[in-house]
């Protein structure tokens, strides 16, 4: 893959939606984005004060209205999101009263009709992506086996095989329904999802076959809060790399707690979300190794920062994210010094005449 000037600045928009304006329609959300130089918006599918799911799944005309709508401000859809549908896939019953609310009503108490109702939401999106023209869309894998993240007791013989093999089962057909339509899942790798580092990414990938539609959205605030390396990621894992979140975070551990965070609310952490520029991400390492990889995707900010107001992380957010998409090159920096070719001198030069 060659060189690619990423797009962006991006913004997802499901930490801003909210019941006063400009927060609380698609249209005043987008004319508020574009006004703080963003040109890309990531829409959160569960959110109906933004976005109709059933009716962009159903109907090329209301994506082609939406679509509209933010191209009116500058803006492009970079992504849908379903990160909450996705949650729901896979559910451990530890977690079936927490997770309940991101469900429909009806579906609510029922964990079985609350799956089948997530995997045709995250379905719903696949081809409201093919309506609106995107090539990704991004998820979360839920979760069977994390309540067994730390082995203690030890995990029985068995356990996280058998959650990997219901998982990849339940996503399977999602996973296809994605080369359909031919749209990218961008699976965010998150602490809380089955997952959530390499590791587990790789064993659910083995189980779906590498199933080309199994991708990834990259965020490295996510790994910094594992003391996970988020540059040799990149590395390993670039070709599968489809979406990227700009979001910063610190790690800063003391005497008292580490990477698990001893049950502290997010501002007393050793390990927190922060407003770009404010934590410790090497973003301009992670923008040149996407950049070298030929990412061609969107760089979109989700913000989450534990000290800063929202709007004050998502004005300075566009100028930090476009600061740092590079602009490729399209020639060599020492062209000046070339010669042009000459396959007998070259063979010279190699002592071969």
């Amino acid at each position: 893959m060659g060189l690619a000037t990423m797009k962006g600045p991006g913004i997802f928009l499901a930490q801003f939606a909210g019941d006063d304006a400009p927060f609380d329609s698609f249209d005043a959300i987008c004319r508020w984005a574009a006004s703080l130089g963003y040109k890309g918006v990531q829409i959160p599918t569960w959110d109906a004060r933004l976005f109709d799911l059933d009716k962009a799944a159903a109907s090329k005309t209301y994506c082609d209205e939406i679509a509209g709508i933010a191209s009116g401000h500058g803006l492009s859809i970079t992504e849908l999101s379903t990160h909450l549908q996705g949650q729901l896939v896979a559910v451990h019953p530890a977690y079936d009263a927490a997770f309940d609310g991101f469900a429909a009503p009806a579906v609510r108490g029922d964990p079985k009709a609350r799956q089948e109702w997530a995997s045709e939401q995250v379905k719903a999106a696949l081809t409201a992506s093919l309506h609106l023209g995107l090539e990704a869309h991004a998820t979360f894998s839920g979760a069977l086996a994390w309540p067994y993240v730390y082995p203690w007791p030890q995990r029985p013989a068995g356990l996280v095989e058998a959650a990997f093999d219901e998982l990849a089962r339940r996503w399977r057909p999602i996973l296809d329904h994605a080369e359909e339509v031919g749209v990218d899942i961008a699976y965010e790798i998150h602490p809380g999802e089955d997952l959530h580092d390499g590791a587990s990414y790789e064993m659910f990938l083995d189980r779906v076959g590498h199933h080309e539609r199994a991708n990834l959205l990259y965020d490295p605030s996510h790994f910094v809060l594992q003391q996970l390396d988020y540059l040799q990621y990149i590395d390993i894992y670039h070709e599968r790399i489809r979406a990227f979140h700009v979001k910063d975070a610190e790690f800063n551990p003391t005497g008292r707690q580490g990477v698990y965070g001893g049950f502290q609310s997010w501002v007393d952490r050793a390990g927190r979300f922060r407003s770009l520029g404010d934590g410790q991400v090497d973003f301009s390492a992670v923008f040149s190794k996407l950049t070298q990889y030929g990412y061609r995707g969107w760089a979109v900010l989700e913000w989450e920062c534990a000290l800063k107001h929202p709007e004050d992380g998502a004005r300075e957010g566009a100028p930090f994210i476009d600061a740092h998409i590079i602009r490729v090159t399209e020639r060599a920096f020492d062209d000046f010094a070339g010669a042009g070719v000459d396959a007998a001198a070259n063979r010279r030069m190699l002592g071969l005449d």
